[in-house]
């Protein structure tokens, strides 16, 4: 639905069912369960989807291994069932990854994990092949009865070193097993917001549109773009406005105090030779201090985070020196003979996680579960649902949990389920090779287009291919020039269907271009030009996009496109 079509039911009839604050995966989520049930429900973001704490992931979809050793268990095997519900309903976007553990002591940490559990020991201390060992044979006993992913695989000094030659050679042994990596979460956030409102009209999504406040059954919400406020009254609230849920509980008067995130920042690296030496594993690290380290194969690049600091205003999140140094000696450490500088990073990024609020002394040991906190009406006003915890990995269980409630206060029953139900482009995915290739020559067929150019796409958008090169085949396909990987046509295509607001959107959200820094003055030019004639974009409003997406890039990213295209 068109943002007009949707401002116009909202001025003719303020009344709604269930408002959704937030247009993270977790609001996003719970948008999509609704609107399969056929509730009427508005979801309002104050920025772009997905662009506050869910735009801050590592990419990966997986159980929590170490989530066991603070006794976890029910969310590891909620974790691992969900991972291998995504790798199957989301195929174009979520594969299986081997992930390597490198282990350099014996026995360290073997008394830690049950002290831990039992809550005699709060200090971290670094895990060795043991203890790494039995949480892996857990770990596969919770994967074991889907068979989606392989089990773990143990390998000591001289094979670790065959399979991985510039590893630090003082390594003890690795471990290999399998979780899930998601290219883009952005645009899974995306594709699964889509599909929530092509259920029909009661199920309505804005970008930029803002909270104000709330007043008895009234809630305040602002148009960004125009500055037009309307009201709706909604009988339920679902606050997923993940570390801002707090700030937002607030502004409609009803005080919270739920929130207690942590600050986790990435970079993201081009360096060829660290790239070749992970190959498609990623390494999963733990450092002295308790803190995990990842080195993640994207694309062509490498992404290497995550850090977990506490930070009070989540606006004020971004990756600092400190951080980076951090990073830059722990992989130093796995692959001590690497160069790897500050003049590899290409892009970075930081985000809260919305945990729940806790005294506890270090952050790792906050719980990663979710929760439902609920603000009960009162006579004039309506319950205020709030979404605390969670992570990419479990949206799916989380939404169906708060969907459960919702329709429970609704008095209505669920009509449809999601577990097996393929999102955006995993719809009829084609499972094997042979499938693949006869799915590319049918929509060559059709569509005229090439076969290399269409494996491109399907790699992007899987089985929305066919709708994409449709669209291609009658607007045309030219590539850009500055980034050849893209033409006008698909870039019109994404702005028409997919929500597109401002080009940092376009950059960000809707493609990788700037995370793997494809981005130059020139290729930011172009964009703007092919984004604003599908938007009908005047060169003045060009200007200012190019100058708002630069400046977040810099500011946010550490991305500066010096001198002019």
């Amino acid at each position: 639905m068109q943002r007009e079509d949707i401002l116009n039911q909202m001025r003719k009839n303020l009344q709604i069912k269930v408002l959704i604050i937030g247009g993270g995966i977790n609001g996003i989520g719970v948008f999509h369960d609704l609107a399969l049930q056929g509730v009427d429900v508005l979801l309002v973001e104050r920025g772009d989807f997905c662009s506050g704490a869910s735009a801050a992931s590592s990419h990966m979809a997986h159980g929590g291994i170490r989530y066991l050793e603070n006794g976890e268990f029910r969310l590891v095997r909620e974790a691992v069932r969900e991972r291998n519900l995504l790798i199957q309903n989301a195929p174009h976007l979520v594969k299986p990854l081997p992930t390597t553990i490198p282990m350099f002591k014996w026995f360290s940490g073997l008394l830690n994990a049950p002290l831990k559990f039992l809550g005699l020991r709060d200090t971290p201390a670094e895990r060795g092949l043991l203890v790494i060992k039995i949480g892996l044979m857990l770990y596969d006993a919770y994967t074991r009865p889907q068979k989606t992913v392989p089990r773990h695989r143990l390998r000591f000094r001289q094979a670790s070193l065959e399979a991985f030659p510039r590893l630090n050679p003082q390594v003890i042994a690795t471990a290999t097993y399998y979780d899930g990596s998601i290219l883009s979460p952005e645009r899974l956030a995306v594709e699964l917001l889509l599909d929530g409102e092509a259920e029909g009209a009661h199920a309505r999504a804005l970008n930029y549109f803002s909270l104000v406040g709330a007043q008895g059954k009234q809630v305040w919400l602002r148009d960004e773009l125009t500055g037009e406020q309307l009201v709706v009254e909604p009988q339920i609230v679902v606050n997923a406005a993940g570390p801002w849920i707090d700030l937002v509980n607030q502004a409609m008067g009803r005080p919270s105090r739920f929130i207690g995130g942590t600050k986790g920042s990435h970079i993201v690296l081009d360096h060829a030779e660290l790239r070749q030496a992970i190959g498609e594993h990623e390494f999963f690290f733990e450092n002295k201090d308790g803190r995990i380290v990842l080195i993640f194969p994207l694309l062509d690049r490498v992404l290497v985070g995550t850090s977990d600091i506490r930070i009070e205003n989540p606006d004020e999140a971004v990756c600092t020196e400190e951080e980076i140094d951090y990073f830059l000696e722990l992989i130093h450490k796995v692959f001590p003979q690497m160069q790897v500088g500050r003049e590899h990073i290409v892009f970075r990024f930081s985000g809260v996680r919305p945990l729940p609020y806790s005294d506890v002394a270090l952050t790792g040991q906050i719980s990663r579960d979710h929760s439902i906190q609920v603000l009960e009406a009162a006579e004039t006003t309506f319950p205020i649902l709030s979404l605390v915890g969670g992570k990419w990995t479990t949206f799916r269980a989380f939404a169906e949990q708060v969907t459960v409630e919702v329709l429970r206060r609704l008095g209505e029953t669920r009509s449809k389920e999601t577990s097996n139900l393929p999102i955006g482009g995993g719809a009829e995915y084609p499972r094997s090779e042979a499938a693949r290739q006869q799915f590319l020559k049918e929509v060559h067929r059709q569509s005229g287009l090439g076969l290399e150019r269409l494996d491109c796409l399907f790699t992007r958008y899987g089985t929305r291919l066919r709708s994409l090169a449709s669209y291609l085949a009658k607007q045309g396909d030219q590539p850009l020039r500055h980034t050849p990987d893209y033409s006008a046509g698909e870039i019109a295509f994404i702005a028409e269907r997919e929500k597109v607001i401002h080009l940092d959107d376009l950059v960000l959200r809707r493609t990788l271009l700037a995370m793997l820094g494809k981005m130059s003055a020139a290729s930011l030019e172009e964009l703007a030009h092919a984004l604003g004639d599908a938007l009908g974009w005047d060169e003045a409003r060009r200007a200012v996009e190019i100058q708002r997406t630069r400046t977040i890039l810099e500011q946010k990213h550490g991305v500066s496109l010096s001198g002019e295209p």
